[in-house]
């Protein structure tokens, strides 16, 4: 088998691979901030819920998740099963929002408070405060982990194997399985770390323009 054709296999998988991640990133990261209101409200049993929620979501594996999203309706319920990829975006967009919450939180609460009560003393509203004082201090202390957690989500995608979905790593396995040749096991790491190179150079520039916040 040559390395053309065995690129051009890889790169079926690739795309599943870069599905996951991108679907993913826009499912987690409203939903995140969803949850973030709920873990930050004034309202005791639905912010005892909501970090209960994140708690078993962040201390549990994300392959055990993707197992129980796929095998739970059925096992449990006597529910038809999701498909592959539903369940398995499924299980990546609530493990990642849950991640993405606790950033927005810790960014949101690393805000001093004389900054809120400053705008307040100015005659400013809280709408204003947040969008022109607070907003971009937030986004500037949340990029280094976002950066992270994004970069982490890209090789988190070879989970989906777990239930059968033909991703980048279980289509080099395939061709190992059916060729005996080792070497596209090693190959699929050019691709990991040319989409992690790329998004590191993207945050590093994101953090540049935002070097003026202090903060």
């Amino acid at each position: 088998m040559s390395f053309i054709d065995v690129t051009m296999q890889l790169l079926n998988g690739f795309k599943t691979t870069m599905l996951i991640f991108a679907v993913t990133l826009l499912g987690a990261v409203p939903l995140g901030l969803v949850i973030t209101f709920g873990s930050m409200s004034k309202i005791k049993p639905l912010r005892f819920l909501t970090r209960t929620f994140v708690w078993i979501i962040r201390g549990t594996p994300l392959m055990l998740q993707v197992i129980l999203v796929f095998y739970g309706p059925g096992l449990m319920f006597g529910a038809r099963a999701l498909p592959r990829e539903v369940a398995v975006l499924l299980a990546f967009i609530i493990n990642y929002a849950a991640y993405f919450s606790e950033i927005y939180r810790g960014g949101i609460e690393s805000i001093p408070a004389g900054q809120y009560e400053a705008g307040l003393v100015l005659g400013m509203t809280k709408r204003q405060i947040f969008f022109k004082v607070v907003l971009f201090q937030v986004i500037k202390r949340i990029v280094p982990p976002m950066g992270n957690e994004i970069i982490t989500l890209v090789k988190d995608t070879s989970l989906a194997r777990v239930i059968s979905v033909t991703e980048l790593v279980m289509a080099a396995q395939d061709i190992v399985a059916v060729k005996g040749i080792i070497w596209p096991t090693f190959y699929i790491g050019v691709f990991y770390l040319l989409v992690s190179g790329v998004l590191t150079l993207l945050f590093n520039r994101i953090e540049k323009k935002l070097d003026y916040y202090k903060g």
